[in-house]
């Protein structure tokens, strides 16, 4: 049983990666958009102005708790990593990723809760926390335009090739996955919505409805409730496969954030 499980992932993993191989798809091939290619002009303006930007607010709390001293050690991000600009360049785009030391698939996320209780020896953020999702934002910024760029570990790959199941799995009372509105019906309506295609590259976002930044993992529970199935807790390692597998979908595309959306 072991054997087959590992070979379904296997072949998974394959079927998903064969879409968007080391080179990428070619221009013609590349039907992929952005998110931000299905809202409004002026939305877009907003996420493309700094000054109007609305994420810059969590963008400038994080770029000061880059700079404070935390924990028991008195240290901050700073004081390990020096300036963001150039030490945190490209490290969103790689994200999600294999940890060894926690032999476990992380997100960005909770690679910088696990800094804050090793090295600053300082209690982890809550998830969805204004300073936690301040922190990724600014650290996500530094590779904003750079590409997705997920690993290709074999920890990293297994967790991608999970994820593409959950992505494809049918779930809660309406007996929907998310492969049926984003593959299957990108571009039409959903409650006068238009259903976009699923990327995460500019998480965390602020979003219009939320009035407020957000992370992937709240994003996908709010899919889950919508569906009316059970929603796993932040952090659940069935969000974690998601956003492998989602990383995966997205990559060579731009990373966008902070990204704006409706």
């Amino acid at each position: 049983m072991k054997r087959a499980a590992a070979i379904a992932l296997a072949l998974a993993f394959a079927g998903a990666h064969a879409a968007y191989a080391s080179d990428g798809p070619s221009m013609a091939q590349d039907t992929r958009k952005s998110g931000a290619s299905f809202m409004s002009a002026s939305t877009q303006a907003m996420q493309r102005d700094d000054t109007q930007n609305p994420a810059m607010l969590w963008i400038s709390g994080g770029a000061a708790l880059w700079n404070a001293r935390a924990g028991k050690s008195d240290q901050s991000c700073a004081g390990c990593h020096g300036d963001a600009k150039q030490s945190m360049r490209g490290v969103a785009a790689r994200f999600p990723a294999f940890d060894p030391a926690s032999g476990r698939v992380i997100t960005l996320g909770q690679r910088i809760n696990l800094c804050r209780q090793g090295a600053q020896q300082a209690a982890p953020l809550k998830p969805e926390s204004d300073d936690l999702l301040s922190l990724e934002s600014y650290v996500a910024m530094q590779s904003r335009g750079m590409p997705m760029n997920p690993p290709q570990d074999s920890g990293t790959r297994a967790a991608a090739a999970k994820g593409q199941q959950l992505y494809r799995q049918r779930i809660g009372q309406l007996n929907l996955s998310c492969a049926q509105c984003h593959d299957d019906n990108w571009g039409r309506k959903l409650a006068g919505a238009t259903i976009p295609q699923g990327h995460a590259n500019a998480y965390p976002i602020y979003r219009l409805e939320w009035q407020a930044m957000g992370s992937l993992q709240r994003r996908l529970r709010n899919c889950m409730s919508g569906v009316r199935a059970e929603v796993p807790p932040y952090g659940a390692q069935d969000l974690v496969d998601l956003e492998a597998y989602l990383s995966l979908r997205a990559r060579g595309m731009a990373l966008e954030t902070p990204g704006v959306r409706p």
